[in-house]
């Protein structure tokens, strides 16, 4: 059985799909764009200002579901350009520290909206 998560305090799914989805134990959080919900607008034009705001929206989701970010297993990072992986990885390491979760980072040809970063999470309950 699975439930549906969803919060004011992330953007809203700009498509077909859910915030999150608690399911057997953990919660999968959908990309995350750098999107501040209060402005609607992006929470800066540089890689650090919107991996900052990426990992909040996720840190949101999780909220919503009653977790953290030390519940997170697995992010999968997806870069507009693997140039600014060093900076995005700065901003991360604030956030993920000592038990890190696993991590895949790609650079992807296009984002929603021209974002430069967009993270995705699974996170045990």
């Amino acid at each position: 059985m699975k439930k549906i998560i969803a919060t004011e305090k992330a953007p809203g799914a700009i498509g077909p799909y859910s915030q999150g989805i608690a399911a057997n134990g953990f919660v999968f959080v959908s990309g995350q764009i750098p999107i501040d919900p209060a402005t609607g607008a992006f929470a800066g034009e540089d890689i650090k200002a919107q991996t900052k705001q990426s990992i909040m929206n996720v840190k949101a989701v999780l909220e919503e579901a009653g977790l953290g970010l030390e519940n997170v297993c697995k992010t999968t990072v997806f870069l507009k350009n693997m140039g600014d992986f060093a900076a995005m990885n700065e901003v991360y390491a604030e956030y993920f520290c000592g038990d890190c979760p696993a991590r895949a980072a790609v650079e992807v040809a296009a984002l929603p909206k021209g974002a430069l970063v967009e993270i995705e999470a699974i996170a045990a309950e």
